[in-house]
């Protein structure tokens, strides 16, 4: 038997309803709900209105009311984040803060390869018990669906111990948890063969495990100086897509060409483009890859942000993403770095909720959430205030005190 519940009123709904999928946004395009009700049936939304109006016109509803001012909002979208791993890079972070330089740190053995090291080294459990704790923190900052990669394995038996961890942990947690393979972050050190040899290996060992188990349907690649270049990229993420995973990409971050790989082999996102061009910002104008932008990676690491607001004025789906890593990202939160992003790039409320609600949903393949709409998932977070200007004022510091996944209360 089905379960209506309705919840309201809220001082302000924003439904996210009608904005396009890419380019700018100005503020007066949101559709904005005052004092109105979501009416959820089961796990879905099945009506968004006046308050009082939905009241008369579904008399057996579950009537939960808010005594306070509140705006909500889609449950927000993390599509970029690395939260499944060991142990600390704050050697990483001293260093970097002391004038050395990410790639200089690798090549000292810091960055990635020492987070491998930690990662192989622990056990199940412990890396369960660390994954779950980062997944409930995006959760209590409003952070209803996250992506996860693997990637800090890289051997057989570690990268499927952490897409394991992540199925894992997606069933014990109220969060969504989207796994991606990342199993081509770096070549490991211990691989006695060139970076073709170990993409070899890859899809010919692991990737049909992870098709096999349904431990993801998404791989990933990281395009760089010190991990694979783009002709290397190309031809693994081909094969990728030919075995049946859906694509994304770590580009441009250091160097161009990461992202003229994604148009290539038509990836649902390219994440960084910290070092975008012109040409590289038109060509993704032109294509239906979502540009995911990092601002948490820019801040840990101490440069530019990626040409947000050039990116949208060309007319690309920008999302953001927190990057949450042991290493250049240890942040962890969206909604800061977002608020940040935008103060610096002048980015409109409306483009960063955007970024973080129905359009973080198209890079992650995702038709059923990011809008609060009738027949989409019942995820919603509700902020303390009357007015939703006040959420990006607050830089992360207001942190929603409603919540609701797939129509379930968390608080």
């Amino acid at each position: 038997m089905s379960i209506l519940k309705l919840i309201g009123p809220f001082s302000q709904i924003l439904t996210m309803n009608g904005l396009p999928l890419k380019g700018p946004i100005k503020d007066d395009k949101l559709e904005i709900v005052k004092d109105g009700g979501v009416l959820i049936k089961d796990h879905l939304i099945h009506a968004i209105g006046d308050f009082n109006t939905l009241i008369k016109s579904n008399e057996k509803a579950q009537v939960i009311k808010i005594e306070h001012d509140s705006v909500a909002l889609p449950g927000f979208i993390d599509p970029h984040t690395h939260i499944c791993f060991a142990g600390s890079r704050a050697n990483d972070y001293s260093m970097r803060i002391n004038g050395k330089t990410y790639l200089e740190i690798a090549k000292e053995g810091g960055g990635i390869w020492q987070t491998v090291q930690k990662t192989r080294e622990a056990s199940t459990d412990q890396l369960y018990n660390s994954t779950i704790k980062r997944a409930e923190s995006l959760l209590n900052n409003g952070i209803t669906t996250a992506e996860v990669k693997s990637g800090y394995g890289l051997s057989l038996e570690s990268e499927l111990k952490m897409l394991e961890t992540i199925k894992s942990v997606n069933e014990n947690s109220k969060i969504d948890l989207i796994s991606t393979c990342l199993a081509a972050h770096i070549v490991p050190k211990d691989f006695q063969g060139k970076p073709k040899d170990y993409l070899t290996f890859v899809l010919k060992e692991l990737l049909p495990i992870v098709k096999k188990k349904k431990l993801s349907n998404r791989v990933d690649v990281f395009i760089e100086d010190g991990a694979f270049n783009a002709k290397e990229a190309l031809e693994y993420l081909l094969k990728a897509k030919d075995i049946g995973f859906d694509l994304t990409i770590h580009g441009d971050q250091f160097t161009p060409s990461g992202s003229n790989v994604a148009i290539e082999v038509e990836a649902l996102s390219v994440d960084h483009l910290e070092a975008s061009t012109e040409k590289e910002i038109r060509a993704l104008a032109k294509s239906n890859v979502v540009a995911t932008v990092l601002p948490g990676a820019s801040i840990g690491l101490g440069m530019p942000f990626a040409p947000a607001r050039k990116l949208l004025d060309a007319g690309c789906s920008v999302s953001f993403g927190s990057d949450w890593n042991p290493g250049s990202a240890p942040m962890g939160n969206l909604l800061t770095q977002s608020a940040i992003l935008s103060a610096s790039e002048k980015l409109s409320n409306s483009e960063v909720f955007a970024g973080i609600t129905f359009r973080a949903a198209r890079a992650l393949n995702l038709r059923d959430r990011g809008t609060l709409l009738h027949e989409k998932l019942a995820d919603i977070i509700g902020f303390p205030c009357d007015d939703y200007r006040e959420i990006l004022y607050h830089q992360g510091q207001m942190t929603p005190n409603i919540m609701y996944k797939k129509g379930i209360k968390i608080k």
